[in-house]
């Protein structure tokens, strides 16, 4: 079986290349950074006294009450989004053809839409008909529509990874075939696709950002208010982007430690030897 259900385990030559790839890739990222901090130092930006101000707690403090609402969000998106994504998953595998039909429009429209453009209903294109939502729901609303497709690819990719043999024990035992997903395949299949759902929180992570559109307070808008603030622009940025990446790195390193736990639990029993 492979380690993942969504790609095909690489060969040698594919690892040799991921390999080589990502050596690249990190002696390219070095060379850029040190540009940058090389840039950053002729310019005045890596003075302590332009540094100083983010070692006092009021700074932090405001920064926080952004983090807050950033995990806010995405906490509500992830919940809506993956209760909706299964729903839709389960929907497109359906053996009655309208309701497969039905998923796989919203599936796919819901993919090929920008999240921008979402919003910018949320914002615009709703209050004009009477409904004006909350700023929070004006930036969960459309990364959930845009989320839950997702998801419903990842859970539907694990259902269908399941063997057939599952299915049909489950049937030759006399359940129905509701309970045989409910109770036999579907569970199998989220324990499968966990990474990949942890692996979609960091994008969707990310995606909270579009909240300054709305004027949500999460990180990036309470980020922009303190650089207006106090001028330090660049210092400003930048530790915000630290903060957003020991959040995904967080959630990247559960991802892996969810993958390596899956992929032992999964992993066929080795036959002892005959004498």
């Amino acid at each position: 079986m492979s380690a993942s259900v969504l790609f095909d385990e690489p060969g040698p030559r594919g690892r040799r290349r991921i390999r080589i790839a990502s050596a690249v890739t990190v002696v390219v990222l070095a060379v850029v950074v040190g540009l940058a901090l090389q840039q950053f130092a002729s310019h005045g930006q890596l003075d302590a006294d332009k540094w100083r101000p983010f070692g006092e707690w009021p700074i932090w403090e405001y920064l926080l009450v952004g983090l807050r609402g950033t995990l806010q969000a995405a906490a509500l998106v992830a919940v809506l989004g993956a209760a909706f994504g299964l729903v839709l998953a389960l929907a497109r595998l359906s053996p009655v053809r309208p309701i497969r039909w039905l998923a796989a429009t919203y599936i796919e429209i819901a993919r090929t839409l920008p999240v921008l453009l979402l919003i910018y209903v949320t914002l615009f294109a709703l209050p004009a008909y009477g409904l004006n939502l909350p700023l929070l729901w004006k930036l969960v609303l459309p990364l959930t529509v845009a989320n839950s497709a997702a998801f419903a690819e990842i859970f539907r990719a694990g259902i269908v990874s399941m063997p057939r043999g599952q299915n049909e024990a489950a049937l030759s035992l006399g359940m129905t075939r509701t309970q045989a997903m409910r109770l036999v395949v579907l569970p199998q299949a989220l324990r499968a696709v966990a990474p990949s759902v942890v692996s979609q929180l960091v994008s969707l992570l990310k995606d909270t950002s579009l909240g300054y559109i709305v004027a949500f307070t999460e990180l990036l808008y309470r980020a922009q208010v303190l650089a207006a603030y106090n001028h330090l622009l660049v210092q400003t940025y930048l530790v915000v982007t630290l903060v957003y990446l020991v959040c995904n790195l967080s959630l990247s390193g559960a991802a892996h430690r969810l993958q390596t736990f899956t992929r032992r639990r999964t992993a066929a029993p080795v036959p002892e030897k005959t004498p």
